[in-house]
């Protein structure tokens, strides 16, 4: 298996199980994240960190790969099944797939897009 999808993978588990150190040990430090809640972009690990401190304040999301691919230019995109709870569990939004994208560099992620899934 790829070893970018490898870490997208651990990157993913991680997530949802809020080990954000882990999360951000695999960032590039000028990191470029998509701000799925106030559009935008956050940038840097530091800026990634207070950024999903304070959604997870608010919200409770979990983000499940169902398959990944490259593209021509060599981003991949994580197909992810997501679902948004509030703070006591209960459902937001239905789930719902949508698509991540991740570039890379040297083996960190370097930048984070979300897109509508294909």
């Amino acid at each position: 298996m790829d070893d970018h999808i490898k870490i997208l993978q651990h990157i993913y588990e991680r997530f949802n199980e809020r080990d954000i150190d882990a999360v951000l040990a695999a960032l590039a430090e000028d990191v470029v994240w998509a701000n799925g809640m106030d559009g935008g972009q956050v940038h840097g690990r530091e800026a990634v960190r207070e950024y999903w401190t304070r959604q997870w304040s608010m919200i409770d999301p979990h983000v499940q790969p169902v398959g990944f691919h490259r593209t021509a230019d060599g981003a991949i995109i994580a197909d992810v099944r997501q679902s948004v709870r509030d703070l006591q569990g209960q459902p937001l939004e239905g789930e719902k797939t949508i698509g991540h994208v991740f570039r890379f560099r040297d083996g960190k992620v370097v930048r984070f897009d979300i897109r509508d899934a294909a």
